[in-house]
């Protein structure tokens, strides 16, 4: 199983990046990066802006990777406004699969459901030109199939299979 770091985890009450990216950022209260985040099987993350949101349950939780970040700024989950900022995998090439992250208190399951698509706040929030110099890159949204903890720090990452069959009638 491949190591990887937990660089950064983000649990966000409220959804920050509404209105014009043109009217700059807006302001972030502290707290919003812990060091532990807990996962709920089907909800997301406690706490998180979109834990329990029907309309979330298939994407609850985003995975990024550092790598994949324009360098001429910092690495940071304040501005991505994804979940989970990984080193040492390209999560995005896991798109139809399930993976696991285990920080040593036992494995949380993901299925990888989409691409996290960079939106226009992405040039105000990064930096000019990071909307496009994202795009195939930007994240994943998962949904978390088993309960567990997160922790900043060193994990285990691995692959359980491919994600489970789609059902149209249960909202895809």
């Amino acid at each position: 199983m491949p190591r990887v770091e937990i660089v950064q985890l983000l649990v966000s009450p409220v959804h920050r990046l509404a209105g014009r990216p043109g009217d700059g950022m807006p302001d972030v209260p502290p707290g919003e990066l812990v060091t532990t985040a807990e996962v709920r099987a089907g909800l997301g993350l406690v706490g998180d802006r979109y834990f329990n949101q029907p309309a979330h349950r298939n994407a609850s939780l985003t995975l990024m990777a550092v790598e994949r970040l324009p360098q001429a700024g910092p690495a940071d989950l304040l501005r991505t406004r994804r979940n989970v900022l990984l080193r040492g995998v390209d999560i995005d090439g896991y798109v139809g699969a399930t993976v696991f992250l285990d920080c040593g208190t036992g494995p949380v399951e993901l299925q990888v459901r989409s691409a996290a698509r960079p939106c226009a706040w992405m040039d105000t929030t990064v930096g000019p030109g990071a909307q496009r110099a994202l795009r195939g890159g930007g994240g994943v949204r998962c949904r978390p199939l088993t309960d567990g903890i997160l922790t900043v720090g060193p994990a285990q990452f691995g692959v359980r299979g491919p994600a489970p069959p789609r059902h149209p009638t249960h909202g895809g």
